[in-house]
């Protein structure tokens, strides 16, 4: 199954508590942060969410 290389790109600073909460559940708390999630409907929802804070790529 395929997953999703997620690194947090931007701060989260000055964003609204929506999107904090998002990159909360995804596992990332700081700049520079990766980490490795399953490529589902869930996860690209909360990629969605902060895709303009996020870097993905996808892993076989």
């Amino acid at each position: 199954m395929a997953q999703l290389k997620i690194t947090q790109i931007k701060s989260k600073i000055s964003e609204k508590q929506n999107q904090r909460d998002t990159l909360r559940s995804l596992g990332l708390r700081k700049i520079g942060q990766t980490t490795i999630r399953e490529d589902n409907k869930v996860n690209r929802g909360y990629v969605k969410t902060v895709a303009h804070l996020v870097k993905v790529e996808e892993i076989d």
